[in-house]
């Protein structure tokens, strides 16, 4: 292959550089001052040791490199070429015997050459970046570490859109000193005060906030109205080329939940060419269930809504994402015992993951018990069931945090749905039956985060319950990664709790999403209206009776109830369906109590 232009004019360079430092290397060892004789056998051994060098800069593929991207890597291949240049420089003048050659020469001419060959690359690297910032660029304030800012500045290097001129740390001891030429500012100045001194209006956050000390700070820095606030890509993000430099922050950023890691091996053994079923497909949580289950290569997937247009949704998007997926779609409601038996028996899945509820919390407990009862308790035990009857391997229940010490029908009928899937468990050994107990995710149907964003693109205000509510929250894709994970490693009738880090106060997750929107509380206020039927001021992953065992996954855990007594499925089937169209509340809750003795609804 013919070398390019470039390499050609790189050669060129070094040639005369190694040159400059062959000539260099005798007048530092001769005082500036070298006699004629040596002049004369510097010239006549100077080819030589030039051919040397360039063989060994060759040879280690230094003409590869490009200049403007010099860094470690590329010094460190360049003192290797410098070596070997060296050593067969060193090799080729003792050789030919040179009388009374000075062999300190030897020594000094590397020196020289990876110094001179160095700084000519570093030199081009600083040229090229000062003079290669585009006119349309846009000003950043990088927030974070230095280590952070560090790998954001390497990220930014071949971006054209941004250009970095001051760094915020969280460091105090920083304040004043510089990064790649980069002022830092350190301590108690908020991003407020740097944006007015600076005259910055973006900022990018670059690194996950993680503690809830850090991201209490990094709000109360970062509230400075009309800033933009940026982020590097999530990892899943680094693979789309549409999203390979810094973007809008989202709430999942300020939240800073760490990536899951996944037996990736086991999953793909147990859904990779099998059918997987997934009643609640149309919802947040049932359908990214179904893209997640899509990536593992199923030979079948069976989606299940009663909502015929969240299951069209769910159509459109799978025909677009996995044109070549087998994957049927049902309108049918696990109420129904005879149509879910149907369609297992049709399909026999090796996997069936339950995700269909009623799990808004005010509507069930009001008005509505009845209906939590029929789809949270009988439509559990519907599809536990069938998945009993069709052999399948695998049945994964998504619970909730509301099941721990309810306080709300809803997290009442929860809790006795895991009941009945440890109770139907015994009567199927070949099919594990798991279930999994989380709290929030963020964006789900169920989410205050729709509700928020509605109100502030209304203009406000924005409706918290009460000023010390917290909750956990984790993304839709963190809490479905870790109901695979589950799901593939429990064994029957355990109930696995997921690690949802720190809780949340809504009130603070209101002030990050105005934020968020570019507004202040000045712009969006916040009113507090109070607690709603069945509400908990914070909510639970462990009952009073229950410890929890670890797992290998370090985001999962085993639920150790005490709880001895067994229910009989038998019975409680009986009573939700004869119970009559409209059975009362206090009649619900009384039977409710019966069977979840640690169920205490607020009067």
């Amino acid at each position: 292959m013919r070398p390019s232009r470039h390499v050609l004019a790189a050669l060129a360079i070094d040639l005369l550089l190694i040159t400059l430092a062959w000539w260099l290397a005798f007048w530092l060892r001769f005082n500036l001052d070298v006699p004629e004789e040596f002049a004369d056998l510097a010239a006549r051994a100077g080819g030589w040791s030039v051919a040397a060098f360039a063989v060994g800069l060759a040879t280690s593929k230094v003409y590869r490199q490009i200049w403007r991207y010099s860094g470690m890597a590329e010094l460190g291949q360049l003192v290797t070429g410098v070596a070997a240049g060296a050593l067969l420089s060193a090799i080729s003048i003792l050789m030919l015997r040179y009388p009374n050659f000075p062999r300190s020469v030897l020594l000094l001419q590397p020196l020289i050459v990876l110094l001179l060959l160095g700084a000519v690359r570093a030199g081009w690297r600083t040229l090229t970046e000062r003079s290669s910032l585009p006119q349309g660029a846009t000003p950043l304030l990088i927030v974070g570490t230095l280590s952070e800012a560090a790998d954001a500045m390497r990220a930014l290097k071949t971006s054209t859109a941004w250009y970095p001129v001051a760094i915020m740390s969280p460091d105090y001891h920083d304040h004043g000193r510089s990064l790649q030429n980069v002022p830092v500012f350190g301590g108690s100045r908020t991003l407020d005060q740097i944006v007015k001194e600076t005259e910055v209006k973006t900022a990018l956050i670059a690194g996950a906030p993680g503690s809830p000390q850090r991201r209490e700070a990094l709000l109360q820095s970062a509230m400075a109205p009309g800033v933009r606030l940026l982020t590097m890509p999530r990892p899943d993000d680094w693979l789309r080329s549409d999203r390979g430099g810094p973007r809008e922050a989202e709430l999942e950023d300020l939240l800073g939940r760490a990536p899951v890691e996944l037996d990736s091996r086991g999953l793909s053994e147990l859904l990779g060419g099998q059918t997987a079923l997934v009643t609640g497909a149309g919802g947040s949580i049932g359908a990214e269930l179904c893209r997640q289950i899509a990536r593992y290569g199923p030979s079948t997937l069976v989606c299940v809504d009663c909502s015929e247009f969240a299951i069209y949704r769910l159509e459109q998007e799978l025909r677009s994402s996995h044109p070549k997926l087998r994957v049927h779609y049902y309108t049918a409601n696990v109420r129904e015992a005879s149509r879910l038996n149907a369609i297992a028996s049709e399909y026999k899945p090796r996997a069936v993951f339950h995700a269909a509820a009623n799990k808004h919390v005010p509507l069930m407990e009001e008005y509505n018990e009845i209906e939590a009862l029929r789809t949270n308790i009988l439509g559990t035990m519907n599809c536990a069931e069938a998945a009993g009857i069709c052999g399948a391997l695998r049945f994964v229940f998504i619970s909730t945090d509301k099941a721990v010490n309810p306080t709300n029908v809803m997290g009442a009928t929860k809790r006795l749905a895991e009941l009945m899937v440890q109770g139907i468990a015994a009567r199927f050994p070949r099919t594990q039956f798991v279930s999994v107990r989380f709290g929030n995710v963020l964006g789900s149907s169920g989410s205050v985060v729709p509700l928020f964003n509605n109100q502030i693109a209304r203009g406000g205000p924005v409706t918290v319950t009460h000023p010390d509510i917290v909750r956990y929250f984790m993304t839709i894709p963190e809490a479905v990664q870790l109901v695979l994970q589950a799901g593939l490693m429990g064994d029957s009738k355990e109930i696995f709790v997921l690690d949802m880090g720190e809780p949340v106060k809504i009130a603070e997750l209101a002030r990050l999403m105005i934020f968020l929107s570019g507004k202040s509380e000045l712009d969006i206020p916040i009113v507090y209206t109070g607690l709603r039927p069945g509400e908990k001021l914070f909510e639970e992953l462990l009952a009073s009776d229950e410890s929890t065992a670890p797992t290998a996954h370090p985001k999962l855990r085993i639920s150790k109830s005490f709880r001895t007594d067994e229910i009989n499925v038998g019975t409680v089937r009986n009573w939700i369906e004869n119970c009559g169209a409209s059975p009362s509340g206090v009649d619900i809750r009384e039977w409710l109590r019966l069977h979840v003795p640690e169920y205490a609804p607020r009067s």
